[in-house]
């Protein structure tokens, strides 16, 4: 491994699952912003207030240590972020179960958390590029989009195969037709585009929270309540982010805890005694694995799109 720019000891005094926290952020197992469990550590491309960075993170150790390695001009930014990006800033002592399931779940995974990253574009392209499609048809376009336009993270990046998200200014010059060709239809691309060009105030969002930074996020054409909410839960660490819209989450929720399978208005009603850490609920549910029974044919990829180019 080459001799990194900044290194970091950090002892959080609790258990940390460093593979199960990053892969919150990942989307999709061919991400290729992320690379986990190769070569000994936890890998990650992003781009920081101070530049691109590489981020390799080692599990946590016996004396409780995680050590961390980064290379690039956002080598000192990410290293201070990184008790964040593994949910030191996650606070569950005022939640309250309320449910045996759910006391169950929080039992049994006493140690996962909400990480956050602070960058909200990161967070918000590829939620849209998830929004109203299957999730393979969603992770293959963000990846084409990244292995096409992104670029080979600072040090041993190109080694492990990581790549840069592409930055805002590269998002803004990609034409129409080449997002086709990533399977990302107009209303995607277009809103995708919008992002890219108020990134700067997208990147404020990260300052505030609640009900301001969803209405801020909201404020951008293209982006609804689902696509708030994902950005919420990965890129601020929102505990009341809530993907309402979600094709799985209402019905898997009241499936688990009433055994009856929710709408959203039925989500919104049944989720009301945790305002303000409303999105624990789903969180326990999706870490406990608990989902209803898939006895009906999985939604497949739309027909006019080759499943030979959407897996490329």
């Amino acid at each position: 491994m080459t001799t990194p720019d900044a290194v970091r000891a950090w002892r959080p005094g609790r258990t940390v699952p460093v593979v199960a926290l990053l892969r919150q952020q990942r989307r999709g197992g061919g991400d290729p912003t992320h690379r986990l469990e190769v070569e000994g550590h936890h890998w990650r491309a992003s781009r920081t207030p101070q530049g691109p960075v590489t981020l390799a993170i080692a599990p946590q150790d016996s004396t409780g240590t995680i050590h961390a390695r980064a290379w690039g001009p956002g080598s000192d930014w990410a290293l201070d972020q990184l008790p964040g990006l593994l949910g030191d800033l996650d606070d569950w002592s005022g939640f309250e179960p309320r449910h045996p399931v759910l006391a169950e779940a929080h039992r049994r995974h006493p140690h996962l958390r909400l990480g956050r990253t602070g960058r909200v574009l990161e967070a918000i392209v590829p939620a849209i590029i998830e929004q109203k499609v299957t999730g393979q048809e969603a992770f293959a376009g963000f990846r084409a989009l990244v292995m096409r336009r992104g670029e080979p993270a600072p040090g041993p990046g190109s080694r492990v195969r990581l790549m840069l998200p592409p930055d805002a200014v590269t998002l803004r010059s990609i034409p129409s037709w080449e997002w086709l060709e990533f399977h990302i239809d107009p209303a995607r691309s277009r809103a995708v585009v919008t992002a890219a060009r108020h990134a700067d105030a997208l990147e404020r969002v990260a300052d505030v929270v609640g009900s301001e930074a969803e209405k801020r996020l909201r404020s951008l054409p293209g982006v609804g309540v689902w696509t708030s909410a994902e950005v919420r839960q990965r890129a601020l660490g929102d505990p009341d982010a809530v993907s309402f819209g979600d094709y799985h989450v209402a019905k898997d929720v009241g499936w688990a805890l009433t055994g009856e399978m929710f709408d959203d208005a039925q989500l919104a009603a049944y989720l009301r005694p945790w305002a303000g850490q409303r999105g624990r609920v789903p969180f326990l549910v999706a870490a406990a694995r608990l989902h209803r029974p898939r006895r009906g044919p999985r939604m497949s990829p739309r027909e006019h799109l080759r499943t030979r180019d959407l897996f490329a």
